[in-house]
């Protein structure tokens, strides 16, 4: 057999597992930590459904669909979520102030170092608060947890970031200024459209490339790529804030600018760790965003979602609410030191494909 050909050792091969106990010990320590500081908080745990009517309608995220069968074998369709913020939210809806949940989700087309087809989501939500009390609970969040594996730093393949050290507070248009020399607000409307031409030029001139049929979306996602995300969270913890409402589609518009939402990223070592909004509660809005997504998913991918309408009833007496949404998974890496996101995970899904 020609040694490169082989297959890596099982994750429950007693040698593995050995290597990888030190990381999921970490991780119980710090889920353990974690539901101290929301209980703390006053929040109430929730544990949602996975099976949903929709599982979200962003137009890049890809679910895992299945059938729910009568006891006359009558199929309905559903999907495993890719997020519990639906649930959540009906529970907001419902009455609850404080409502936290950790949540295995799906997502199909993902698996890498930082991604994995099954995952934990920690999502929490504080209605009548502003998206900033979010940004706080990040920050102790990220103490909290390198604090309970007595870590000094987060760290991933070779770089740190120090959780103690105030966060740096940087918007998405001050970012594109910064590391790609773009004004990115100059091709974004006061109604929230979008000047394709305008943002293409731009990249052209700095040398970045431009295909024939990328929309102005994919622009922008090229140059966060490229450009910004390789700077965010180095030395200390970036606070991404203020996307264009383009790409805030379930965040509510800023009250100073029109032009960008109320929607944060948080990073830490280059990593994305964490998405927060100011919450959309205009059901009408989101109706119209979730088609464009779900218009745009069918441009690029051939298929869409259903809309969740039980989930826009609710949108339409729910309370102005905060809401984010944290990859557990990749806390717990930058904590403990794991290089791949299945060192922390108790089972990891087999591989598959090529």
């Amino acid at each position: 057999m020609n040694p490169t050909s082989a297959k890596a050792s099982p994750w429950w091969t007693p040698s593995v597992h050995a290597d990888r106990r030190p990381f999921l010990v970490g991780r119980n320590a710090i889920q353990a930590a974690l539901r101290g500081y929301f209980a703390r908080e006053d929040f109430i745990e929730v544990d949602t459904a996975t099976l949903q009517v929709s599982p979200g309608n962003e137009a890049h995220l890809h679910a895992f669909a299945t059938q729910a069968l009568t006891t006359d074998g009558q199929a309905a369709p559903f999907y495993l979520h890719t997020s519990p913020e639906f649930a959540c939210k009906k529970l907001l809806a419902a009455g609850e102030k404080r409502v936290a949940c950790f949540a295995h989700v799906y997502r199909n087309r993902e698996r890498g170092p930082l991604h994995h087809p099954e995952f934990t989501m920690l999502e929490w939500y504080r209605a009548g608060e502003s998206y900033e009390s979010l940004m706080m609970d990040c920050v102790r969040l990220l103490a909290l947890a390198a604090e309970t594996v007595k870590a000094a730093k987060l760290t991933y393949r070779g770089t740190e970031c120090d959780p103690f050290a105030g966060p740096e507070r940087v918007s998405v248009a001050e970012a594109f200024s910064r590391h790609a020399a773009i004004d990115l607000l100059a091709s974004v409307s006061a109604d929230g459209s979008t000047d394709r031409e305008h943002l293409a030029t731009e990249m052209r001139r700095v040398g970045m490339r431009v295909a024939d049929d990328d929309h102005w979306a994919d622009l922008f996602s090229r140059v966060l790529v490229e450009k910004v995300e390789p700077h965010l969270g180095f030395g200390r913890v970036t606070i991404l804030d203020e996307y264009p409402v383009s790409e805030a589609a379930l965040a509510r518009p800023s009250a100073h600018d029109p032009r960008v939402a109320e929607r944060f990223e948080l990073y830490a070592c280059g990593v994305e760790l964490a998405n927060g909004f100011g919450e959309l509660t205009n059901a009408a809005e989101q109706r119209r965003r979730f088609e464009i997504e779900m218009a745009e998913k069918m441009r690029v991918y051939g298929e869409a979602y259903p809309i969740d309408e039980d989930f826009l009833a609710a949108l339409a007496i729910m309370p102005e609410a905060s809401g984010i949404a944290l990859g557990f998974d990749r806390l717990v890496m930058l904590a403990t030191g794991a290089s791949r996101i299945d060192q922390v995970l108790w089972a990891p899904v087999a591989e598959y494909g090529r």
